[in-house]
């Protein structure tokens, strides 16, 4: 495990070839929070600008994953301006950890006009695949408890992104272990799984402990679907956009094997790292905040002393 503080790219430029297997990461959103710090990701000046570097950051990815490697990508998406065609409603982070803090008009800029829905994270997975990458899915995480939204124009946004890609057309992908619970007749329901929950039954499945029937499509449960419904769960102590970890479990089960490298060079308070050491993933974080960096240490830490066999 390596936790290392500094500007992703700096510190990507300095990691080998082919040496991870899985990138799990959700950068800053663009022109949603100032995090105070110097160097930080999602101030630049226009959606452009913003690709741009994550275009450049996301090649060094390219280099450092093996050639069978995947990349995990979460991305929010954001409204044109909120104050005519040159400014934009940003959270300015005040407290230690990054909290919500005040919000103030930046000056941002963008020919978009107001109320447009940008497409952030489109734009970001177009221009990655024009640099090569292959776009593989869009897989929609649905928040079953999205943040409340006074709008009376439009729906209330209750879903994000997550964007697999991947560096060859073949590629490291485990279906087996994120495979879902099959769906049943009311009449094969109620005769349950001989008494166990539908996740003991498929342990003593993959242990060979049950003989194989014919009665499910296979025998591990069904393919999983690409709509995940995930509640948002804040970690207390914590900078607020942190993603929950039973959102990042499936990328980890499904995008390395167990002692896999999983890298997140947006490590924040470490959430894709506490998953991957509790399923016996090795892990390198980047973090630009060194106080993220202590509190992911010690989420890690904690993780690691309960990770599975």
């Amino acid at each position: 495990m390596k936790l290392i503080t500094g500007d992703c790219l700096d510190v990507l430029q300095t990691l080998p070839d082919l040496s991870v297997q899985t990138c799990i990461t959700s950068p800053p959103y663009w022109c949603m929070r100032d995090y105070g710090v110097d160097g930080q990701l999602g101030l630049e000046g226009t959606p452009n600008e913003f690709v741009g570097v994550l275009v450049e950051v996301f090649a060094e990815v390219h280099r450092v994953l093996k050639d069978d490697g995947t990349l995990w990508l979460n991305l929010g998406d954001t409204y044109g301006a909120s104050g005519g065609n040159s400014l934009n409603l940003l959270y300015k982070s005040f407290d230690k950890f990054g909290g919500f803090g005040k919000a103030a008009l930046v000056e941002r800029r963008t020919s978009i006009p107001k109320k447009n829905l940008i497409g952030i994270p489109w734009r970001v997975a177009f221009a990655l695949q024009d640099e090569g990458w292959f776009l593989r899915q869009d897989i929609i995480w649905h928040k079953p408890n999205p943040m409340p939204e006074s709008v009376k124009d439009r729906c209330t946004k209750s879903h994000e992104y997550i964007f697999l890609l991947t560096k060859s057309p073949q590629y490291y992908f485990d279906v087996d272990s994120i495979r879902e619970e099959p769906v049943t007749t009311p009449k094969a329901s109620a005769k349950g799984y001989g008494g166990q929950s539908w996740h003991e039954h498929r342990k003593d499945l993959t242990a060979g402990n049950i003989k194989v029937g014919k009665s499910l499509t296979h025998p591990l449960g069904r393919n999983k679907r690409s709509v995940w419904s995930v509640n948002t769960k804040p970690y207390k102590g914590a900078h607020f956009a942190t993603y929950p970890p039973d959102l990042i479990r499936p990328c980890v089960l499904a995008g390395a094997p167990k002692g896999g490298v999983v890298l997140d060079p947006f490590m924040g308070s470490g959430t894709t790292g506490a998953v991957a050491l509790e399923h016996g993933r090795d892990f390198i974080g980047i973090e630009l905040n060194p106080d993220y960096v202590k509190l992911a240490k010690l989420r890690i830490s904690a993780a690691n002393l309960n990770s599975v066999s």
